[in-house]
């Protein structure tokens, strides 16, 4: 199988042993960062909807890009979702794995392997970033993710995507240009007035069943069932083979 997780906003830089590898899309990302750089604050803090400070921050990283460090991407990014993933503590050969077996998507690069060599930035997927491909990433990125994990997929024998990406992000695999199965699961908190999806909770999810399907080398939709971290479990009458739904008990509750 082959996994498609989102990026984070919160980054680590902390250096860490391992060496990085090439990114795939990297002359369309230097185009990216020649476009960002004509942006002055008060343009990026319209286009990402964010504070004069971090405006600045993103302004000078873009400026000073080629002097950025770099770090592998599953262990720079140190959001939600990577707080369930956990990268830090997984083997050299659930490591290498996912390298051939998870993706990360993202507005700046597009696809990432785990690996892959990350900059410091900020340029979420929906930024309404203007380009000669179009009036934001989604145009600008086209079908070449959608074909990009069709050739991963091709090449590593994977016969199924499982998404825990968000909309946000899964928005920019070109569905018309992608053939392989996608199954998406969705992860709920059973709350007094009803399951519920809490995206905190969700995003954790999501990082912890890249990880199951990771070390447990998951082929096979119906495999995903097995999950079982953090106290979820799949639900058969809510699910679909393309939709599992995992609850688990409301933590709020179970805290009290």
């Amino acid at each position: 199988m082959l996994t498609v997780i989102s990026p984070a906003k919160s980054l680590d830089f902390d250096p860490v042993d391992v060496p990085p590898t090439a990114p795939r899309f990297a002359d369309d990302t230097a185009r990216l960062v020649r476009t960002a750089r004509r942006k002055g604050i008060r343009d990026l803090q319209a286009l990402m909807d964010i504070s004069e400070k971090l405006a600045r921050l993103n302004r000078d990283r873009f400026r000073d890009w080629e002097a950025a460090p770099e770090k592998p991407a599953i262990f720079a990014f140190a959001g939600d979702t990577y707080t369930g993933l956990d990268a830090a503590t997984l083997s050299e050969d659930a490591l290498r794995h996912a390298q051939g077996h998870l993706r990360i998507l993202s507005g700046l690069y597009g696809l990432l392997r785990p690996l892959d060599a990350l900059k410091p930035y900020r340029l979420e997927m929906g930024s309404k970033l203007a380009t000669r491909r179009g009036r934001d990433l989604y145009a600008f990125w086209g079908d070449r993710i959608a074909k990009a994990l069709e050739e991963d997929a091709a090449a590593n024998g994977a016969t199924c995507l499982v998404n825990c990406a968000s909309q946000e992000y899964f928005g920019a695999v070109d569905r018309e240009a992608l053939t392989l199965p996608v199954v998406t699961p969705t992860f709920l908190e059973d709350r007094p007035d009803g399951p519920k999806i809490v995206s905190f909770f969700a995003k954790q999810a999501r990082g912890a069943m890249a990880r199951y399907v990771i070390e447990n080398r998951i082929e096979g939709p119906s495999d995903l069932r097995a999950f079982d971290s953090g106290g979820y479990l799949w639900q058969a009458d809510r699910s679909t083979p393309q939709a599992p739904v995992f609850l688990r008990p409301d933590r709020a509750a179970q805290a009290a």
